[in-house]
C-alpha cells in the first residue's frame, strides 16, 4: 500500500479542518495518537507473548559414541520334523 505524499496529507487536514471545525480538530488528533500509541503497546505486548525461545544450538552427536557395530551371532533354528501320517501331535489321544 502506498503511502500519502504530501498533497494528500495536506488535502485530508483540510477536509478534516472543515467537518470538524478548528475548536475540535486538537482534541480529535489528540484522542487519534492516543489511539495508535495504545494500539502499538497492545501489539507489542502480543509479540513478546507468542515470542517462543527456540534453542537452535547444534545437537551432541549421540550416534557417533554409541554406534558400536553388533557382533553377536544368531544361530539357526532346528529343521522341523516331518509328522508320519496318522499320528497327532498331543500323546494322550486315542486312536479310533
Amino acid at each position: 500500500m502506498p503511502t500519502p505524499g504530501p498533497l494528500e496529507l495536506v488535502i485530508i487536514l483540510v477536509i478534516a479542518l472543515l467537518i470538524l471545525g478548528p475548536g475540535k480538530l486538537p482534541d480529535v488528533g489528540a484522542a487519534l495518537g492516543k489511539s495508535i500509541r495504545e494500539f502499538r503497546k497492545a501489539s507489542s505486548d502480543v509479540q513478546d507473548a507468542v515470542k517462543v525461545n527456540v534453542d537452535t544450538s547444534p545437537l551432541p552427536n549421540t550416534l557417533s559414541s554409541q554406534s558400536v557395530p553388533n557382533t553377536t551371532t544368531s544361530t539357526p533354528e532346528e529343521p522341523a520334523q516331518p509328522v508320519a501320517a496318522g499320528s497327532t501331535s498331543d500323546p494322550n489321544a486315542v486312536a479310533k
